[in-house]
């Protein structure tokens, strides 16, 4: 079979290979009598389809007849039987149409016979009595059929997350396929899907923001899964912190059930029963205990399998039991103590459930249990039954997890890898519970998704994967990643696993955009995965060491480039860049800018430097904007289409249940903001380096006060007698070193002040410098700084554009018997702004900014 086929329009041609992910390659091309007319000139053609097939292949195709019209203009007609020369024909192998192509010879369906979720996409001439050509859809099954719809689409330029991220669509005039075949085969893993979970307040709130429900009703679901299908998934498992699919809107289940999807119920949630189902009828159920309660619960599953027969629905049925609310049996507290000491007692008790659950089903669909899907998850606690010999029959698949935090705890073993029910990975890219929730934004990094999925798929766990994806938004890229994986496992390896991403950025953002969306994706994963916001706090990285520096000017250059790549971008494109890109880079980053600042309030608070002060305030002022940014994403971004999903609470954490009402700003300290002065600093490196502001003592003449400027110069601040009109004489401000050596020794003293003219002493402004009490040396700082012929272009420009004044002098330092010394620096007319100050014992390096701050103390 030729598995190729090519999607041209007048400037664009797509080719497909048998891959997950099929983006486009680029030339040029004409519509030729090799390719088949999907819209000529506006004009689109007609679909024809059985009106008998399954109703997933007529709700697709519906989509795809919307699709037609995103792209052209236009909404093609559906027939059910031939109106045209040209038509394209969509069904399953059991539909008239495509029978009857079979029948004429003109459709080999040998390729799907006996196969899962396939389909063939070939285009076909004279296929039936009227038509001359058609583009054929043909699937194995009805899930098979509507991927294949579903393909054209994508191929037609509507990426699947043109609803769930505002992904814009190409206006086509004229589009066509190069005759041939494709086909996307069979997936790896036989059930597909996401669990939507941890839904409040942000999913709730977007959900009752726009359908006006406090429940996901059937219009909201059928959004969902029609991304799914997009996304060549086929399973599902709802939201049940406060929702209850199957109970809040009967017609979800039929949707479900209608479109294609495989619903299911989470891990505590057996026999297809939502928890919310127990939880609003606890006082008429009594406890959740089946040792005592079991006439009740019995009832409780009955009437969920019977529910779920007469939907006729492909539910996949979660048998076992976990305590009320997806605690452990017995409770948090038995835990550690009883639960441990009666694990034997649990075990018989599952072993019962196991059988009373299974009789159930049986009665209920009529049919032996082992005919209907079922699905065990060895969940936290649940692992341990198993790992001591607790068994479940052969047909059931059992759903091994990962610990919540993307990383495996078990795969099966050699003896148990051909269990006839298969295997399954429950994996989380959301969470909440300890050390901290992890609800916000996307915290995974891509590498980590693939090898650990590698991983499950090299152990042969390939018979159901589900993905804990939160509220669903933002996590669309794991969502799509994880699902290609499931598509196709083996596609990517890594050292082409970006390929995945380039070529995901590329469908979003088109081809020209995807080296640098991509980059900035895989980096803004990388950096994000780190540690959560949630776990993020002052203390994560070092002050001391640089470290924060280092992070945080990662974030900042990580942002600086996605908005660089931002104004690039159309204004169509602008809202799906922010929600993939440029929001979650903008918050993480500023989360980094205000744990930093308070880090370093607290850092100069404990010092009792009033730079503290200076951070308290950006510290406050990055928090005001998290609001800022978030609200911009619920009322602004896409004309405020997402209204209510960025409202997760994320600052102010202590563990993980915390039931704080809103984000809490970091308590910052603040200093008297004229310093206290008593600071001494240590030798580094063959030197010592010290802001201006961090004087040991400062002696001033009446009238007059030592005053710090902040931000003046070019580092932290600069500092200066004022006011400039009153004497200067016998004021000092002096400097506390503690050196290396004790003996007398010499030392080059830089003294780096704002390049201030003589204004009032034309021969120039002074200053006297010494240690220690020794003979000071008089120093003239701005002599020659003026305009004469011998220092305009020598002295005066290059020293006033650069606005500082170097003065180095060379000092004596007597002996001291523990190293410890006093610079004092002692202006003898006003004016003088000292910046900074550098003792060079021989390990000072040139540089524009004079060097980092030594270590201090106060």
């Amino acid at each position: 079979m030729i598995t190729r086929i090519f999607i041209t329009m007048i400037c664009l041609v797509a080719t497909l290979t048998a891959s997950a992910i099929d983006h486009k390659g680029i030339t040029t091309t004409q519509l030729s009598h090799n390719a088949f007319t999907l819209i000529n000139q506006g004009q689109p053609t007609d679909l024809l389809v059985d009106s008998t097939d399954n109703s997933a292949v007529l709700i697709a195709a519906g989509s795809l007849q919307k699709d037609f019209e995103r792209v052209g203009g236009k909404a093609p007609k559906i027939t059910t039987a031939p109106t045209a020369k040209r038509h394209i024909i969509i069904g399953t192998t059991d539909s008239r149409h495509i029978k009857a192509i079979a029948e004429r010879g003109k459709l080999d369906l040998s390729e799907l016979k006996g196969k899962r979720e396939k389909y063939i996409m070939t285009t076909v001439s004279a296929p039936l009595n009227g038509v001359e050509e058609a583009l054929v859809i043909a699937g194995s099954d009805r899930r098979g059929c509507v991927y294949g719809i579903y393909e054209l689409s994508e191929q037609m330029g509507v990426s699947p997350w043109y609803d769930w991220m505002d992904v814009p669509i190409v206006p086509q005039q004229t589009l066509a396929l190069t005759n041939g075949t494709y086909t996307a085969g069979e997936p790896a893993v036989q059930y597909r899907g996401i669990f939507l979970n941890d839904e409040a307040p942000c999913l709730t709130s977007w959900v009752k923001n726009t359908y006006g429900t406090n429940y996901g009703d059937h219009r909201f679901y059928a959004r969902v899964f029609e991304l799914l299908l997009r996304l060549r998934a086929n399973f599902m498992w709802p939201a049940m912190w406060a929702w209850a699919f199957y109970a809040d809107d009967p017609i979800n289940s039929q949707t479900a059930h209608e479109m294609g999807i495989v619903m299911g119920t989470s891990h505590h949630e057996p026999m297809a029963r939502n928890h919310q189902e127990w939880a609003r009828h606890r006082n008429e159920y009594g406890v959740w205990d089946y040792n005592t309660n079991q006439k009740t619960i019995d009832r409780f599953f009955r009437e969920g399998i019977e529910r779920a027969v007469e939907v006729g629905n492909e539910d996949l049925i979660t048998i076992g039991i976990r305590g009320d609310g997806d605690a452990p049996m017995g409770g948090e507290e038995g835990k550690d103590h009883e639960y441990k000491m009666q694990l034997d007692k649990n075990m018989k008790l599952m072993e019962r459930i196991f059988k009373n659950q299974r009789r159930i089903i049986s009665r209920a669909t009529g049919r032996p249990a082992k005919e209907r899907p079922q699905v065990w998850a060895l969940y936290k606690e649940v692992q341990e039954y198993y790992d001591n010999g607790l068994r479940v029959p052969d047909d059931v698949i059992i759903l091994l997890c990962d610990d919540n935090w993307g990383n495996i705890r078990r795969v099966p073993s050699a003896a148990e890898k051909d269990h006839p029910g298969g295997w399954g990975m429950y994996y989380h890219v959301d969470y909440v519970g300890a050390p901290r929730n992890t609800k916000w934004l996307n915290v995974t990094p891509i590498q980590n998704l693939w090898e650990q999925m590698t991983l499950a798929i090299e152990y042969g766990i390939d018979r159901l994967w589900v993905l804990n994806v939160g509220d669903l938004k933002p996590m669309e890229y794991p969502i799509t990643l994880f699902l290609d994986m499931a598509w196709n496992p083996t596609e990517y390896d890594a050292s082409t696993l970006i390929n995945h991403t380039r070529e995901f950025c590329a469908q979003q953002f088109g081809a020209c955009q995807a080296d640098e969306a991509a980059r900035l994706l895989n980096l803004y994963s990388k950096y994000a995965g780190r540690v959560t916001p949630e776990m993020l706090d002052k203390d994560t990285y070092s002050v001391v060491t640089g470290e924060w520096d280092e992070v945080l000017a990662q974030w900042t250059e990580l942002e600086a480039a996605a908005l660089r790549q931002y104004i690039t971008l159309k204004d169509c494109q602008r809202d799906a860049y922010q929600q993939l890109l440029l929001f979650p880079i903008q918050a993480f980053g500023n989360l980094y800018h205000m744990y930093h600042a308070h880090a370093m309030n607290q850092h100069y608070a404990a010092l009792g430097d009033p730079a503290a002060n200076r951070w308290a305030d950006l510290t406050e002022q990055y928090f005001t904007r998290d609001a800022e940014l978030c609200s911009a994403y619920n009322k602004v971004m896409a004309g405020g289409k997402w209204d209510g999903m960025m409202t997760q609470k994320h600052i102010g954490y202590t563990i993980w249940n915390d039931n704080f009402p809103a984000d809490v700003c970091p308590e910052v300290t603040r200093i008297d903001a004229k310093g206290k002065g008593g600071y001494v600093f240590t030798e580094a490196d063959g030197q010592v380096v010290i802001e201006a502001e961090h004087w040991y003592s400062t002696k001033a003449t009446e009238g007059t006060e030592w005053t710090i400027i902040p931000d003046a110069g070019r580092t932290l601040s600069g500092v200066s007698l004022r006011p400039y009109n009153l004497s200067a004489e016998g004021a000092e401000i002096t400097y506390k070193m503690q050196l290396d050596k004790t003996e007398a020794q010499q030392a080059e003293v830089i003294v780096i002040l704002k390049s201030t003219l003589a204004f009032l002493r034309p021969e120039g402004h002074r200053f006297n410098i010494s240690f220690d009490n020794e003979t000071p040396v008089e120093v003239n700082y701005n002599a020659n700084l003026n305009d004469k012929t011998e220092n305009v272009y020598t002295i005066f420009f290059p020293t006033v554009a650069r606005r500082i004044i170097d003065n180095r002098v060379a000092l004596n330092i007597p002996a001291s018997s523990d190293g410890t010394h006093t610079l004092t620096i002692a202006p003898i007319e006003p004016g003088m702004v000292v910046e900074k100050v550098i003792v060079n014992l021989g390990g000072h390096q040139p540089s524009y900014m004079y060097g980092k701050e030594s270590m201090k103390k106060n």
